[in-house]
């Protein structure tokens, strides 16, 4: 059965249909704004998976034909998927997979593609609130439904879902998935915005959302399925009391780790497994296939009732306590700047290499085709950082996304390009990790640009709370480790300078929360983030004045955009010639500003006159030193600047009468000579003008005779 259903979103019409293609999916939407539209499917497996984890998959696709596009590349077609469509996956994935109901492992995918592209409406917004509907329509067990939307800020203004111009005036870029009544997940780039402003916005797009969520119950109303059974499995409550009876105190024991490191811990509560299966053997084959279940459950009992009851954390300290730092920079001795940022048993090595125009990143975006970018962080998370052996290949989604969070948090502090014309490209590799590696990132990335001598507008620091939560009880901690992360309700990451947050990413696996509490996170992480800032700014206060012997100094020239030709040349054989002499990297814009790049200063600034010979243009009035090239009876031609050639008149050679040129001149000689005039293209030189100049300059340094008496 057909049906559409439409709101009115940010004083825009938005609509959701179903009904009218994908009808064997499980649930199947079309979401609409201006015309942007995405088709969402969600499917599952109808036998439950063996896994003992719920299989959920979520890809999102960006076809170019929706933009009216033909993809690049030899085989015209779309590949692998850009960083856009894994960011956005994940996007989907986290409001979404906590919402699944208990018990529930069979194998879900939800496809978002986006089928139509306008230039205004960004579609990964719609594709969260797609993917909550042809979730909530199908027989999928997914009874909560949510939507997504983004919120701008401008001028002072709160935009909804604002456009792809307006998003790039705004101080904020905010994406917020939210129910009817709570919150599931924020998303956030910003430009040195209030915790004040970010819960405004969080508020103001929440009253949007609100009504996504409605059409959608209007639309389960009319044509929504059925919802699958699922059981919940139950455990012998007198085996689930036996396990705890024998093993509570030593497994609180063996999570301690005020006295330990994690992987002791992990040691010690892996012994206790053992012990358990071996405790426990003469039990029935299904009754000791509960034992880890159970097990696992009572070391997420004894963690929250200590958060909560006791409140105490594994590791003994203060909800608001931030782990040990010490931070390290210039240690790596031939990298342009690098840093060692380490936080308890989390560790970035972190690098900066500077660049060139030439390094410039080129990436297809749906708006614009391929676009340019001049900032790069790239997170690496080998399998060593956790004591675990893996395969070591291409970056998955879990460094993208890490990678993006930490990058969208130092961006908006890099020097404009027009300031400073550098390439920058940061690379964190984790070396160890118990918590929030991501933002161990961010405090190292900053580091190594200060280290490489980068004029970042603002230190930034980051840093990642959790949330415990049961009923009206709740727990707000501060650097959450791993156990805190596993276990918590919320993973609530937080960057900024001493001004305001660049960036925020909160994930919540509860049902959701509200804004007082999201506003006591939000100050307790701003107080932590300042302290976070202050041990880094202990090793290294400032920038470094100079840049690494190793990166490449740029000097920057403007030129007449019309000369441009004679910089380049025919065939490109001048700039050739200039990059062979110097060994400079040279890059010339439209605008005719042009970027000398070397790690020689002597040959950057030998390309840079080289330069100026090259694109100077003749001034009158001025003196040149010329070389004569050809003599005709009327007077010689002069070359003046590289390629350019003035007359000079036999009347204008000296300041006496001269019967023939080749009396005074020849060919190759040098002279200084005075442009006296520059008409259409047609350049007049004087000799005579400068033997006068000498002769009145002279007379002025002759010292005054005493009158005598």
């Amino acid at each position: 059965m057909y049906l559409k259903k439409a709101t009115v979103v940010g004083g825009k019409e938005y609509s959701i249909e179903t009904g009218k293609i994908a009808k064997q999916a499980d649930g199947a939407v079309i979401v609409r704004l201006g015309d942007t539209m995405v088709l969402v499917t969600a499917v599952g497996e109808k036998k439950e998976s063996s896994a003992d984890f719920f299989p959920l998959t979520v890809d999102y696709r960006e076809y170019g034909y929706a933009a009216g596009r033909i993809p690049g590349g030899y085989f015209k077609r779309e590949g692998k998927p850009t960083e856009k469509e894994i960011l956005t996956s994940r996007l989907i994935d986290r409001p979404i997979r906590p919402l699944f109901a208990e018990g529930y492992k069979s194998e879900t995918q939800v496809i978002a593609m986006v089928i139509s592209a306008d230039t205004d409406n960004d579609p990964d917004v719609l594709a969260i609130t797609g993917a909550s509907a042809a979730l909530y329509l199908s027989d999928i067990p997914f009874s909560t439904p949510i939507a997504g939307v983004r919120v701008g800020l401008i001028d002072g203004q709160y935009v909804v879902n604002p456009t792809y111009s307006e998003q790039r005036a705004s101080k904020l870029n905010l994406v917020v998935a939210g129910s009817e009544d709570a919150i599931v997940m924020v998303e956030a780039g910003a430009k040195e915005v209030s915790e004040a402003e970010i819960i405004e916005a969080i508020v103001f797009g929440h009253g949007e959302i609100r009504k996504l969520c409605q059409i959608q119950k209007m639309m389960r109303e009319a044509v929504g399925k059925p919802k699958r059974p699922v059981s919940v499995k139950q455990y012998d409550p007198e085996l689930v009391k036996a396990v705890e009876g024998k093993y509570l105190t030593r497994l609180r024991e063996a999570l301690d780790v005020r006295n330990k490191t994690k992987l002791q811990s992990y040691a010690a509560i892996e012994e206790l497994k053992t012990s358990l299966v071996t405790e426990f053997a003469d039990l029935p084959a299904e009754k000791q296939a509960e034992l880890p279940e159970i097990f696992d459950r009572l070391k997420e009992k004894i963690f929250r009732e200590d958060i909560l009851q006791n409140r105490r954390r594994p590791d003994g300290r203060r909800f608001t306590e931030i782990r040990p730092i010490s931070c390290e920079v210039g240690w790596l001795p031939r990298t342009h700047g690098s840093a060692l940022f380490t936080r308890g048993e989390t560790q970035a090595v972190v690098t900066a290499t500077l660049g060139t125009k030439e390094d410039i990143q080129y990436v297809d975006d749906l708006e614009k085709g391929e676009v340019g970018r001049r900032f790069m962080l790239n997170y690496n998370f080998p399998p060593f950082s956790v004591g675990e052996t893996g395969r070591m290949g291409a970056p998955g989604r879990r460094e993208m996304g890490h990678g993006a969070l930490a990058m969208r948090a130092i961006e908006p502090v890099i020097p404009l390009e027009t300031e400073w014309p550098y390439t920058i490209r940061v690379v964190s590799d984790i070396t160890e990790s118990n918590g929030s590696s991501s933002m161990a990132t961010i405090c190292g990335g900053i580091l190594a640009l200060m280290d490489a001598g980068v004029p970042i507008k603002a230190p930034v620091a980051g840093v990642a709370m959790g949330l415990v939560m049961e009923g009206n009880k709740y727990a707000i901690l501060t650097d959450i480790a791993g156990a805190e992360d596993h276990y918590g309700d919320m993973d609530f990451k937080v960057a900024g300078t001493r001004a305001g947050i660049t960036a925020l990413q909160m994930d919540i696996k509860v049902s959701g929360i509200n804004a007082q509490i999201m506003s006591e996170a939000l100050e307790q992480a701003r107080q932590g983030r300042l302290f976070i800032l202050n041990k880094m700014l202990e090793t290294l206060a400032e920038p470094r004045k100079q840049l690494s012997v190793y990166a490449p100094r740029i000097f920057s020239i403007q030129i007449s955009p019309e000369k441009i030709r004679d910089l380049i040349g025919p065939g490109g054989k001048v700039i050739k010639g200039l990059v062979e002499r110097t060994g400079c990297k040279i890059d010339i814009e439209d605008s005719g500003l042009v970027h000398i790049a070397s790690t020689n200063s002597e040959m950057a600034e030998l390309a840079v006159r080289l330069i100026r010979e090259l694109t100077a243009e003749v001034e009158v009035g001025k003196t040149y030193l010329g070389t004569v090239t050809r003599l005709a009876e009327f007077g010689a031609f002069v070359e003046i600047l590289p390629g350019i050639e003035g007359l000079l008149h036999i009347s204008e050679l000296a300041d006496y009468r001269v019967r023939n040129v080749r009396d005074e001149l020849k060919e190759g000689q040098q002279l200084m000579v005075k442009c006296i005039s520059v008409e259409a293209n047609k350049i007049r030189l004087s000799r005579r003008a400068v033997l006068r100049d000498e002769k009145v300059e002279d007379k002025s340094e002759r010292p005054e005779r005493r009158s005598r008496r």
